[in-house]
């Protein structure tokens, strides 16, 4: 990678393009959803469907806020790893050898 910033700034850096063809239990697990979804949506009728796709609709929405959280939190605490690590010096014992 060139310059990271630079990437960033372009859109070429995502980190949502991500793949779980290697995690079979997901993958079994997302096809169960999908499957009880198509189901439950071409098996409903009336109120109970619109019941339902309100509540995939919501769960989605809480979803997708719950992952942008833990994307900024995560991101933050990246941040606070990198500014302890090459910033703040204090420790619990004191470097013998060290000038004062």
């Amino acid at each position: 990678m060139k310059n990271f910033i630079e990437e960033f700034y372009y859109g070429n850096l995502d980190p949502q393009t991500r793949s779980t063809k290697e995690n079979k239990t997901v993958q079994k697990q997302m096809g169960v959803l999908m499957l009880n979804e198509d189901f439950l949506t071409e098996n409903l009728s009336g109120e109970s469907k619109k019941n339902f796709l309100e509540f995939c609709n919501a769960w989605s929405v809480v979803n997708g806020e719950s992952n942008l959280d833990s994307f900024i939190m995560g991101f933050r605490l990246g941040a606070k790893f990198t500014y302890d690590t090459f910033v703040n010096e204090n420790a619990p014992f004191q470097d013998l050898l060290k000038e004062v």
